[in-house]
């Protein structure tokens, strides 16, 4: 047949863009449809405006803490318009910088601003303006991303409630929310939102933080929220939501207990959703179901020329992932390689403070498996540079093969812990030992620094009263025996 392109990408969010610049680059006739603004969810909601109000918390609570090195602190009200002014400034920049439709159309690509769905398996349908544009291509990479999931709650139609898309337009700060939802969004806002003077309540049904993160570290990222007032009520639901004198007024179950809060506004974290609904997938007979579209490890759905990335897959909602996987879908349409999915080292972060990161299996899978491991750890308040930052909350820990060092997971809790993290998914991605960690010159004094000390635990443990006892013999050492009676020691 005679395709008007070689390949169509839907959808202009992370995973679009890095799909539609690949394809290009490798000779493919591309068209990239968007239905709003390139950027996505990452420019526009999530990572950039989100990095850019956390910014403006952390400054916000540096002054608030500045008296304790002797430097005077502002008690000014702070100027919420000017934030929420600042945070729209900063994605705008990167639009202009990253995203716009010329940057993609000087590749050689064209971008149509359209709604689209499918017609039949070749053949694509592009509403503009109100008309519509028909297309046809040779293969399709569908990327259309994902929207906030909004809960079955009674009364929520009636209020005005916030989600990640439009908290970013607001022009001051609340004086109190209360925010559904203890995931990374949930948490991310609330510690933002406190610590620019705004009182937040956290609610969740689960009855900790952050559920895929080591429930150690969780806890200790809830104790420090709470350190800073923020308020949480885990292993609630939210029954039902109503007015009252210009507030929201919440009704709160637990253990079949009810109670009550009120909040200026509420902001609904509660998960995502896959953009699916207007696909039309059905005409395609692409295979999916309420997750998103069903796609193996090589991104290719039922049909083989179709392939789908990214957050409408259901299988990651992480900017980084969503990359990952245009890359393995434009691999395996355009090139033919039989690229896979890197399941095995899923990487991500929480830009809290102190932030929480992991990559690979975590604990509770590894338990789970059956697979034998040890434990290494070290903790900031040993480590120099988090000393001199005032940061020492903070722990790495590694889970590994006692004999080898083979890495199997590792996860950070810690100032720049989201840097750090990418040492070990390189070291796990390549066969690196901790002994080659360990063996590894870091500068000093650095956060980086703490990788290799946690690495320094392997060696440590390979240590033995019996092999020190021989070297006494051997080379006529006259210095005392270890103590090693203490497997968790830190040296």
């Amino acid at each position: 047949m005679n395709f008007d392109y070689d390949v169509i990408v839907i959808g202009g969010g992370a995973a679009g863009l890095t799909a539609s610049g690949m394809a290009v680059n490798f000779g493919a006739k591309t068209l990239l449809v968007e239905r709003n603004k390139l950027g996505g969810d990452c420019t526009w909601y999530g990572c950039i405006p989100s990095k850019s109000l956390l910014h403006a918390a952390r400054v916000a609570h540096n002054i608030k803490c500045a008296d304790m090195f002797g430097i005077p602190n502002s008690r000014e009200k702070i100027n919420g318009s000017k934030i929420f002014d600042k945070v729209r400034a900063t994605r705008e920049k990167v639009y202009r910088e990253a995203d716009q439709p010329s940057i993609y159309e000087k590749m050689g690509m064209d971008v149509l601003t359209g709604e689209a769905s499918f017609m039949d398996e070749h053949t694509l349908s592009v509403y503009i303006d109100d008309t519509t544009k028909r297309v046809t291509s040779r293969y399709f990479i569908i990327a259309a991303g994902s929207s906030p999931m909004i809960p079955s709650i009674v009364g929520l139609e009636t209020i005005p409630y916030l989600t990640n898309e439009s908290i970013f337009d607001l022009n001051e700060l609340p004086e109190s929310i209360s925010i559904v939802g203890a995931g990374p969004i949930g948490i991310e806002m609330a510690q933002a939102l406190q610590r620019l003077g705004t009182k937040v309540s956290v609610i969740d049904i689960m009855d900790r933080i952050l559920t895929k993160d080591d429930p150690e570290f969780s806890g200790i990222l809830k104790e420090k929220l709470e350190e800073e007032g923020v308020e949480f009520n885990l292993g609630t639901r939210v029954s039902s939501l109503k007015k009252s004198n210009g507030k929201v007024l919440i009704e709160l179950i637990r253990d079949d207990e009810i109670n009550q809060l009120t909040s200026d506004t509420i902001l609904i974290a509660a998960g995502r959703i896959a953009n699916i609904d207007t696909l039309d997938l059905e005409k395609a007979g692409i295979h999916h179901d309420r997750k998103g579209i069903h796609v193996n490890d090589r991104c290719r759905t039922n049909l083989k020329h179709i392939f789908a990335c990214g957050d409408i897959t259901g299988r990651y909602q992480l900017t980084h992932m969503s990359e990952h996987m245009a890359k393995i879908a434009v691999t395996n349409a355009l090139l033919k390689w039989p690229a896979k999915i890197d399941t095995g080292h899923p990487v991500w972060c929480t830009f809290s403070d102190p932030e929480v990161a992991h990559v690979g299996t975590t604990k509770n899978d590894l338990d789970k498996k059956g697979i034998t491991y040890e434990t290494y750890r070290f903790p900031y308040n040993k480590l120099d540079r988090a000393i001199t930052d005032d940061k020492e909350t903070g722990m790495i820990k590694v889970f590994a093969k006692k004999l080898s060092g083979k890495i199997l997971g590792a996860t950070i809790i810690g100032d720049r812990a989201g840097d750090m993290i990418s040492e070990f998914a390189l070291a796990m991605k390549n066969g690196i030992t901790l002994r080659k960690m360990a063996d590894t010159i870091h500068p000093y004094p650095t956060y980086g620094l703490g990788n290799r000390r946690v690495a320094d635990q392997w060696y440590v443990r390979q240590q033995s009263v019996g092999m020190v006892k021989w070297l006494k013999r051997i080379y006529g050492y006259r210095g005392p025996l270890p103590d090693l009676s203490d497997p968790d020691r830190i040296v």
